[in-house]
């Protein structure tokens, strides 16, 4: 496998992202290509998945090519923040639409959506605002942080929530609908103990 090209400076990106935005189709090549190391970033955190490397590679590349295509500047942010969120949604749906959704990627499940229609997850609560998300996704800490957040700022039955609704510690992913159920409680109880739930954790996170 050759080595990844050296991802684009600001202004180089800017340059390319302006070159295609006029029709320069190579500008496009230009900007895949040298953001295909941002689609190994992502893909490591899948690893472990009874899936081959090359494929999740080939689908978070189209993820990469869909965000390129799609991207826009005038909101201010860097290409590599909204494309690694692109590839992420893009090896999220192959895996759902094999249905090998596991444990590993239960804190991928969406929980909302944002005012622009886009899924929210609840790992989502922990992007630092000034971390470059290329960088975020290679790490471990936050999740680390994330587990030590749950048992420092959430009462016994959120706890117990969040566990069924997310897949934690072992336990199978549910919906309200199933852990009102299993609870004894409202679905729309559930619901609402959950939200105050992922609430406090992203309190944590601004802190």
């Amino acid at each position: 496998m050759e080595p990844f090209q050296k991802p684009l400076t600001t202004s180089e990106e800017k340059a390319y992202l302006e070159a295609y935005k006029r029709g320069d189709e190579k500008a496009k090549d230009i900007l895949i290509e040298r953001n295909l190391r941002l689609v190994a970033h992502v893909v490591k955190k899948y690893q472990g998945l009874h899936e081959e490397q090359d494929d999740l590679l080939s689908i978070g590349t189209i993820g990469l090519i869909k965000a390129v295509t799609t991207f826009d500047q005038e909101k201010g942010n860097r290409l590599a923040s909204y494309a690694a969120r692109c590839i992420h949604n893009e090896l999220l749906m192959y895996l759902r639409a094999k249905k090998k959704t596991s444990r590993e990627i239960s804190l991928y499940e969406p929980i909302g959506t944002d005012k622009e229609g886009n899924e929210i997850h609840l790992l989502d609560i922990i992007e630092g605002s000034g971390e470059d998300t290329a960088d975020f996704y290679t790490k471990k800490e936050d999740c680390q942080r994330l587990y030590r957040y749950f048992d420092a700022a959430l009462n016994e039955k959120e706890k117990e929530v969040l566990t069924l609704r997310y897949g934690l510690f072992g336990e199978e992913t549910g919906t309200q609908r199933s852990i009102a159920a299993r609870l004894g409680i409202s679905r729309s109880y559930v619901s609402r103990i959950e939200k105050n739930a992922v609430e406090k954790l992203r309190e944590c996170f601004e802190e």
